[in-house]
C-alpha cells in the first residue's frame, strides 16, 4: 500500500511540473540514453578512417556525413556525447557536494572560518572563469581528471555562498530551534535539518551551472585544452571541422555544436521551470 501511494505522489508531482521542466528532462534523458548506447554500439568505429567518401555530406549511410579522413561524424558525435554528458555530471556533482558542505558549515559556524572563506572566494572570483580554467589546465596538463577538477573549482564559490546564505537564514527558524530544544547536537541540527531544507535553490542553481559546464568544456576542447588529443569530444570536433565551414563542409562542426546547444538549453529549461514551480508553490 505504501508503495502504491508513493508512486501516486510521484505521478502527481511530475504532472504538476511546468512544461519547460518536462521538456528539459526529456532532452537530458535522450542524451543519457545516447551516451549509454554509444558504450555498446555505434554505426562505425568512432576512430575508423575511410568509412565512406571523404567530406561526404549527410546521407543514408552516414546521417551526419563524413569528415576529411572519411570518418563517420554520427559515430564520433555519439561517442562524444558520453564524454561531455558524464564530464558535466561529474563536475556539477562535485561542485554541488563540496560547495553545499563547505557553505553550510561556515554558515552554521560563523566566526573566522566564515570570514577567511569569504576572502578566498573574493580572490577566486577576481579572475575571469574561462581564463582561469585555461591557465590552470595549461599548468597541470590536459586530461579527463584535470578538466573535471578545474571546471568544478570555478563555480564552487557560488555554491558556497548560496549554501551559506540558506543556512544562515534558516538556522534561527522554528524547526531548527525545536531540534536544539529536544537535544539535537549541532552537527545533527546542521545535517539532519538545515541542509535538507536548503537544497532546493542549490539544485536549481546546479541545473544553471550545468549549462555553463557544457559550454566551458566545449570551449576548452575547441581551444585544444580539453581531454587527451584523439578522444571524441564535442569542442574538439568543432575545432577539427572549422576549416571546412568556408569550403562547404558545414556538417562536421554543426552536429557537435548542436549537441552543446541542446544540452545547455535543456538544463536552462529545467532550472527556469523549477524556479517558476517554486514561486507558484510559495504563492507568488
Amino acid at each position: 500500500m505504501n508503495g502504491v501511494l508513493a508512486r501516486v505522489r510521484r505521478s502527481v508531482s511530475w504532472r504538476g511540473r511546468s512544461a519547460s521542466v518536462r521538456l528539459g528532462v526529456a532532452i537530458v534523458v535522450l542524451f543519457l540514453v545516447g551516451s549509454l548506447v554509444s558504450l555498446v554500439w555505434t554505426p562505425y568505429p568512432p576512430g575508423a578512417l575511410a568509412t565512406g567518401d571523404f567530406n561526404a555530406p549527410p546521407s543514408g549511410d552516414h546521417p551526419f556525413g563524413t569528415d576529411a579522413a572519411g570518418g563517420d561524424v554520427f559515430s564520433q558525435t555519439l561517442v562524444a556525447t558520453t564524454t561531455d554528458v558524464w564530464i558535466t555530471l561529474a563536475v556539477v556533482t562535485l561542485s554541488l557536494v563540496v560547495g553545499t558542505l563547505w557553505g553550510s558549515a561556515i554558515g552554521f559556524r560563523g566566526g573566522w572560518p566564515d570570514a577567511l572563506t569569504l576572502r578566498v572566494l573574493q580572490v577566486m572570483n577576481s579572475f575571469p572563469s574561462l581564463l582561469l580554467a585555461m591557465l590552470v589546465i595549461s599548468t597541470l596538463g590536459r586530461g579527463l581528471v584535470n578538466v573535471i577538477l578545474v571546471v568544478a573549482l570555478i563555480p564552487l564559490p557560488d555554491y558556497i555562498r548560496l549554501a551559506r546564505a540558506e543556512v544562515m537564514t534558516k538556522k534561527t527558524w522554528q524547526f531548527a530551534e525545536a531540534a536544539r530544544i529536544i537535544g539535537r547536537r549541532p552537527v545533527g541540527v546542521l545535517f539532519r535539518h538545515l541542509v535538507p531544507n536548503s537544497t532546493r535553490p542549490l539544485l536549481t542553481y546546479a541545473a544553471v551551472n550545468g549549462s555553463w559546464v557544457v559550454a566551458t568544456v566545449g570551449a576548452l576542447g575547441f581551444l585544444g585544452l580539453g581531454i587527451q588529443p584523439g578522444s571524441a569530444e564535442w569542442g574538439s570536433m568543432i575545432a577539427g571541422g572549422q576549416t571546412g565551414i568556408v569550403s562547404g563542409q558545414w556538417w562536421i562542426s554543426l552536429f557537435p555544436g548542436l549537441g552543446i546547444f541542446l544540452l545547455a538549453w535543456a538544463l536552462h529549461l529545467i532550472a527556469d521551470g523549477a524556479t517558476d514551480d517554486d514561486l507558484v508553490r510559495r504563492g507568488y
